[in-house]
């Protein structure tokens, strides 16, 4: 069965206020704030991502499209990444329990999702419950970083509690107060990088979007890899 990247996932957003181009900000901890306030009013979330993979002489990109649905009170949020290209691949969590599927492979693997530990996890936090400066430890700007598009920022900082597993995390994001790359440098020497496009905030989903049903003839396998 085709392995998922491993490691943390986190990722956050910070947001820019510019009337003008160039417009300079006054410091971290209003970007944190605008951050929180931006993100945490959203009830779903639904955009197209690339991941990038770079490590152990190897590179692979990955295209596809992500959904999130904050949770309730003390209740983690829901995630779904549909993989599209190069071969499809499926991750679902829907609090509870996480599932990888991989069609070609005719194997599914159920984990729990208090014990997951996956590149992707963390994003749950993203709806109702981001809190970008207890997150990244260290954050700062890091005007040493390109962005993507002119007009972005960057951001740098350490995520609380894998340490073990990321040296440092990148955040870039827009002028819409949008998260358009997350960027992890592991701490093996390997680089994980996300990238969002057409992100549309509370969109409706079809019930039973996070559920998932292994397809007949599909072997079910349980725990970790």
């Amino acid at each position: 069965m085709n392995s998922f990247p491993r490691s943390l996932v986190a990722f956050f957003s910070v947001f820019l206020t510019l009337a003008h181009p160039g417009l300079a900000l006054e410091n971290i901890h209003e970007v944190a704030q605008a951050v929180d306030e931006h993100y945490n009013h959203l009830h779903t979330l639904q955009a197209q991502f690339t991941e990038i993979y770079r490590g152990l002489g190897a590179e692979r990109t990955e295209t596809g499209t992500l959904w999130l649905e904050k949770g309730g009170l003390k209740k983690p949020g829901k995630m779904r990444w549909e993989y599209r290209s190069p071969e499809d691949k499926l991750f679902i969590s829907n609090g509870k329990d996480a599932w990888f599927y991989v069609p070609a492979d005719h194997q599914a693997r159920r984990t729990d999702a208090s014990r997951l530990n996956d590149l992707r996890s963390p994003l749950e936090f993203l709806l109702g419950k981001t809190q970008l400066e207890k997150e990244l430890q260290g954050l700062s700007f890091a005007p040493d970083k390109q962005p993507l598009a002119t007009g972005n920022v960057v951001l740098r900082g350490i995520p609380q509690g894998v340490n073990d597993q990321i040296s440092e995390m990148l955040l870039e994001v827009n002028s819409q107060r949008e998260i358009v790359r997350v960027e992890m440098q592991g701490s093996d020497g390997s680089v994980t990088e996300y990238r969002f496009a057409d992100q549309q905030a509370d969109v409706t989903l079809p019930a039973g979007w996070f559920q998932f049903k292994p397809p007949a003839g599909t072997e079910t396998i349980e725990g970790l890899e």
